[in-house]
C-alpha cells in the first residue's frame, strides 16, 4: 500500500462528531497514517493512553476521537500549545470579539518589536514582522488557556504556511521575494496575508474542538519524567536515518518555540547563526551514538504498558536491533507495515512506514 504525502495538503476527514483535524505542514507529522495507526490499535484493551512526543496532535485526537482518555505530551512548549488546544480543550472556542481583540491594537496592551529587532530580513518581510509583534503580544494578554492555545495554534500555522519549506531552518526570505519561476511551493499562499491566514486556522481550530466525554491532558514535558500509569503508550521519537541525518525539531521550528517565550526570547537566541535560531539543546533521539540507549530506557519506563511505536525500516536504530530492544521488556512483538510512505521534503521514496506493538 502506498502513500504520498503532498507538500500542501489538504484537511482529513475524522468520523466522531463530524469532526475536521486541522490542515497541517509539519515535517513528520502521521496525520496521513492516523486512520491506519487508529484501525491497529483497535482490537487492543485499552483505556488510558499517552503520546509520549506529541507533535502535531494527528494521533492523540485520533485518540481522542476513539473514546480513550488521553494524555499528550510534548517537550517543546509550541506543540503543547496544540494539545491544549485541540486535545485537553472540550469546549472553548474563539469568537469574534477575541479575533477583534487579537487582531487591532488595543491601548491597554504593552508593544514590543521584539521580532522587528532580530528576525529583519530573515524569514518575514517588515510589515510581517511588525504584524507578529503586534498580535503574539496580544495573545500573551489572553488569561483562558484554551483560548490562548487556540490563537496560539493557529498563529504557529500561519506562520509555517508562510515559510519555504515550511521551517525556519535558514534565512531564506529572498526565495519568496524573488521574481523567478519555481518547482515548489505556492507563492500565492506566501503572499497572503497573515490575518487572512491566521484566521483561517482559528477557523479551523474551533471546527476541530470536542469533548469525548473524558478529561483528556495536555503536558510539557520529557518523556522520561512522566511518572502516571497508562494503558498504553504511543511512541514516535525523532528519527534518525541509517547514515546518521536527524530531523531536529527544535532547529527546524525554533522560531515558533521563540514565540512561546516571546518577553525572554533575545536572551535565549543564538546570534552567532545567520537565522538566528535559539541556542541548541542536546536530545538523546538526535544522537546516533546515543538512541539506542534512549529506547532501551524509554521501554523500560513503560514496560507495564503497552508500547506501541512508529517506526521506519530504513532508521537508526534497524528495524530489528528496535525489535530486539523491545522485547527485552515485552513478551509479544509484532510489526505491522503500512508500506512505501513519503514524508514532506524526503527525497526517500523507498522508505516504509511500520508499527511495533509490544505486549
Amino acid at each position: 500500500m502506498e502513500c504520498q504525502y503532498d507538500l500542501f495538503n489538504k484537511p482529513v476527514e475524522v468520523k466522531n462528531n463530524g469532526k475536521k483535524f486541522p490542515t497541517t505542514r509539519y515535517n513528520g507529522s502521521k496525520l496521513k497514517l492516523s486512520e491506519w495507526i487508529g484501525s491497529q490499535l483497535s482490537d487492543l484493551e485499552f483505556n488510558t493512553c499517552l503520546d509520549a512526543f506529541g507533535g502535531t496532535g494527528s494521533i492523540s485526537y485520533k485518540l481522542k476521537e476513539m473514546d480513550k482518555k488521553v494524555t499528550y505530551n510534548d517537550i517543546l512548549s509550541f506543540n503543547h500549545y496544540i494539545g491544549k488546544a485541540l486535545i485537553e480543550n472540550e469546549n472553548t472556542i474563539l469568537d469574534d470579539n477575541d479575533l477583534n481583540f487579537i487582531l487591532n491594537e488595543n491601548k491597554n496592551v504593552e508593544y514590543k518589536s521584539t521580532i522587528q529587532d532580530n528576525f529583519k530580513d530573515i524569514y518575514f518581510t517588515e510589515s510581517e514582522n511588525q504584524w507578529l509583534d503586534k498580535t503574539i503580544a496580544n495573545i500573551n494578554t489572553i488569561d483562558n488557556i484554551y483560548k490562548y492555545s487556540i490563537a496560539f495554534f493557529a498563529l504557529a500555522q500561519a506562520c509555517i504556511i508562510k515559510r519555504p519549506y515550511n521551517l525556519f531552518h535558514r534565512k531564506n526570505l529572498y526565495m519568496r521575494l524573488s521574481n523567478v519561476k519555481r518547482s515548489f511551493g505556492n507563492k500565492t499562499t506566501w503572499d497572503t496575508p497573515f490575518e487572512e491566514l491566521f484566521r483561517k486556522f482559528v477557523n479551523e481550530a474551533n471546527e476541530a474542538v470536542f469533548s469525548n466525554s473524558y478529561e483528556n491532558t495536555a503536558l510539557n514535558m520529557n518523556a522520561f519524567d512522566i511518572d502516571d500509569y497508562f494503558d498504553l503508550v504511543y511512541i514516535d521519537t525523532p528519527y534518525i536515518s541509517e547514515k546518521g541525518t536527524f530531523v531536529d525539531y527544535f532547529g527546524f521550528y525554533h522560531f515558533l518555540e521563540g514565540l512561546t517565550i516571546y518577553d525572554d526570547w533575545e536572551n535565549h537566541i543564538d546570534y552567532n547563526s545567520k537565522h538566528h535560531r535559539l541556542k541548541p539543546k542536546k536530545n538523546i533521539f538526535n544522537d546516533k551514538k546515543q538512541i539506542h540507549k534512549g529506547f532501551d530506557e524509554l521501554f523500560k519506563k513503560y514496560e507495564d504498558s503497552i508500547i506501541v511505536v512508529s517506526y521506519r525500516n530504513d532508521g537508526t536504530p534497524t528495524e530489528n536491533e528496535l525489535k530486539e530492544i523491545l522485547e527485552s521488556y515485552k513478551s509479544k512483538v509484532s510489526i505491522k507495515n503500512f508500506g512505501h510512505y513519503k514524508y514532506v521534503l524526503s527525497k526517500n521514496s523507498k522508505s516504509k512506514e511500520i508499527l511495533y506493538i509490544g505486549e
